[in-house]
């Protein structure tokens, strides 16, 4: 079955979602990669200057073009996300993080992180020109002169991002 859901997402929805749903994203969404987690788990008196409770964390590595000051999406597609167990616990922990969006698998630690709190969802890999036709506008970029492009924690709005499955859902069951 389908479902549609505009972020952040509730608890009652959160509840309902179970390994293999399909799902689309609509809403606010930030990019992290393994630059992004450490640098924002590193000091616990760090301004960030959005809220990623209310968001989607998308492991994504964006290629992007500046035209005047605007930015436009080239390539959106999900990055490994195994690469970012290490930091997921503390992460989700830390930033009340619900939904996760990525590629593969991701480990123990992080599945238990998510339990009762959170949904990991996998997008196909190799369909970043599809994810990023389906960003309609880029918020606002942080930490890029730091971090560099793939790097850095890009905020973006989407429309019907997807199609998602649900990996990992918040009972604690994996796809995997």
């Amino acid at each position: 079955m389908i479902k549609e859901f505009t972020l952040p997402l509730k608890k009652d929805e959160l509840n309902h979602l179970s390994v293999g749903d399909i799902v689309y994203l609509s809403g606010k969404m930030f990019t992290g990669r393994d630059e992004a987690h450490r640098l924002l788990l590193k000091d616990e008196n760090i301004s960030i200057p959005f809220n990623p409770s209310e968001m989607a964390l998308y492991h994504c590595g964006p290629l992007m073009e500046k035209k005047g000051k605007k930015w436009n999406v080239i390539s959106a597609g999900p990055t490994t996300s195994s690469r970012m167990d290490g930091f997921s616990s503390d992460f989700i922990d830390r930033f009340s993080i619900h939904a996760i969006i990525g590629k593969g698998m991701i480990g123990d630690q992080t599945r238990l992180a998510l339990k009762n709190k959170g949904i990991f969802f996998v997008f196909t890999g190799g369909a970043g020109a599809l994810a990023a036709d389906l960003i309609t506008k880029v918020d606002d970029v942080y930490w890029l002169d730091e971090l560099g492009m793939a790097e850095a924690v890009w905020l973006f709005t989407v429309e019907r991002f997807g199609p998602l499955v649900v990996a990992i859902d918040s009972k604690g069951n994996s796809i995997f």
